[in-house]
């Protein structure tokens, strides 16, 4: 799969970002409130949904998070596929 490096890239430069692939890779899988009750009540963070869903819609574009519909919820899962194959190429 040939991944936006620079949309990555966009995607990690802001600190909310990371603390979201973090939540999201200490867990399977989260729904949007489960993410906003982790990020305000954990991370001391004054954050709405709202802002979470744009900082959410940079991480999809840069499809490091992936998400699906789970009954009446959408469940979000952190995806490290293209984390890896940016670091492949520098590594190997």
């Amino acid at each position: 799969m040939n991944w936006n490096n620079d949309a990555i890239f966009k995607a990690l430069n802001d600190s909310t970002r990371r603390l979201i692939l973090d939540e999201l890779s200490e867990r399977n899988e989260l729904t949007l409130y489960e993410l906003t009750t982790r990020l305000v009540m954990k991370h001391k963070l004054s954050i709405s949904r709202q802002a979470i869903a744009k900082h959410l819609t940079v991480l999809e574009d840069a499809e490091l998070v992936k998400s699906r519909k789970k009954g009446k919820y959408r469940v979000l899962i952190f995806n490290n596929d293209p984390l890896k194959n940016l670091l492949k190429g520098w590594i190997e």
